[in-house]
């Protein structure tokens, strides 16, 4: 006679299965065998070269920011970029370690925080250099859309993958609304240069999503309208187009960061040999891709490109059989956020596009935009991992660009 399985009765309490503590070695090992090690090494031989270019350009900022009472040693940017690196690592792989739903809750309330705080910036905020981005918190200040960029790209991913679910969902108009929000946040600042991110973001996460071409195509011709309206109405976006179209002067900041740029020729000018970068604005954040051209030389300007686009590439790979529409658009959207800023600096120091403030993500010295790269690469390494042992049979990226190109 078989022995009847046991059924509990109603009510009755049921006795939970013992959890068996994993040590810090085993959880080591499941995350080395997931993750991306090809794409970890390149971040890092990414970083690697950052700090050699802070080192590079720290003496110039350092004179350029000393003053009569106070005079800066000539290396103390570099080692302020070395504590905040070492803080950013913390960030990077303690993110990395997270699983993907825990990455999706981090990025969520990420994102909610930092909407609260920009809400708060217009009354409470640090003006620094005309524009008042900052929140002090007494012992630090930071840049809360430094933040949100990482947290904003979970956040919409999050909601377009809502349609799985309910294919009648709002989810673009959502999606609008929430990049429409960010976008009077940041112009009250004002930061124009961010709106342009966060737009490119916001793009592409809707463009991998499905949206009829139509659709997508109209909400472009209103951003064109509004970009149109900026122009007219934002004195600080006129000027910088109008000096970029103009031409500009000799002293103009991408003026001075093109000649820069230029000025070591192929090889460079060799280390602390360079001149014209005494004379460059922001030589450690902005402007430090024209320190690496006269310093370093143009062969290895064209190094640190390469080594982006191996990101962007090494991410792109790994989507291609990614089934879960949440973790394909939430890399993507992080992947063109770290793109799209190194893209625009690069731009502006090539003189091909007009100033924007942005920095050169994990390469220009920074505090808490430094943490807040870090957070966000950190996050897409998370995204990213994967169990070798599991194989997709699902087209994933190669199945929505199909769709969109044949919609």
């Amino acid at each position: 006679m078989t022995e009847r399985p046991y059924i509990p009765r109603a009510g009755a309490a049921v006795a939970s299965q013992p959890r068996y503590p994993v040590s810090t070695g085993a959880q080591f090992k499941v995350w080395w065998r997931e993750v991306d090690r090809v794409l970890v090494a390149l971040i890092l031989l990414l970083m690697a070269v950052g700090t050699a270019a802070v080192f590079a350009a720290s003496p110039a900022s350092a004179h350029r920011l000393s003053t009569a009472s106070i005079k800066l040693p000539e290396l103390y940017f570099y080692w302020a970029h070395l504590r905040w690196q070492a803080v950013g690592l913390v960030f990077l792989f303690g993110a990395s370690a997270l699983s993907r739903e825990n990455a999706r809750r981090v990025g969520i309330v990420l994102a909610g925080t930092m909407l609260v705080f920009l809400l708060l910036v217009p009354i409470v905020g640090s003006e620094v250099n005309g524009a008042r981005r900052w929140i002090n918190l007494g012992i630090a200040g930071f840049q809360p859309s430094e933040f949100l960029k990482p947290g904003f790209a979970i956040l919409l991913a999050w909601i377009v993958s809502w349609r799985l679910r309910d294919p009648n969902l709002p989810v673009l108009v959502l999606a609008t609304a929430a990049m429409g929000l960010v976008a009077a946040l940041m112009m009250m600042q004002p930061d124009f240069g961010g709106t342009i991110l966060f737009a490119g973001v916001w793009f592409v996460i809707v463009l991998l999503a499905g949206v009829p071409l139509k659709r997508l195509g109209m909400l472009a011709g209103a951003g064109v309208a509004l970009l149109t309206a900026t122009y007219f109405l934002y004195d600080n976006a006129r000027h910088r187009i109008d000096a970029f179209f103009g031409g500009g002067t000799a002293f103009d900041q991408v003026d001075l960061a093109s000649r820069t740029l230029l000025a070591g020729g192929w090889t460079g000018s060799g280390l602390w040999l360079g001149v014209r970068k005494m004379n460059l604005p922001e030589a450690h954040t902005d402007y430090i891709f024209s320190v690496i051209g006269e310093e370093f030389g143009l062969i290895v300007c064209a190094l640190v490109v390469v080594l982006y686009l191996a990101i962007v590439v090494r991410v792109l790979t790994r989507l291609v059989d990614e089934e879960d529409l949440f973790t394909l658009l939430a890399a993507a959207g992080l992947t063109t956020q770290i793109g799209g800023q190194a893209f625009i600096n690069i731009l502006v120091n090539l003189q091909l596009f007009p100033s924007k403030g942005m920095t050169l993500p994990l390469v220009s010295y920074g505090g808490s935009s430094t943490i807040a790269v870090c957070l966000a690469v950190g996050l897409l390494i998370a995204l990213t991992r994967r169990n070798p042992f599991l194989y997709r049979e699902t087209p994933g990226l190669k199945a929505l660009i199909a769709k969109e190109l044949n919609a």
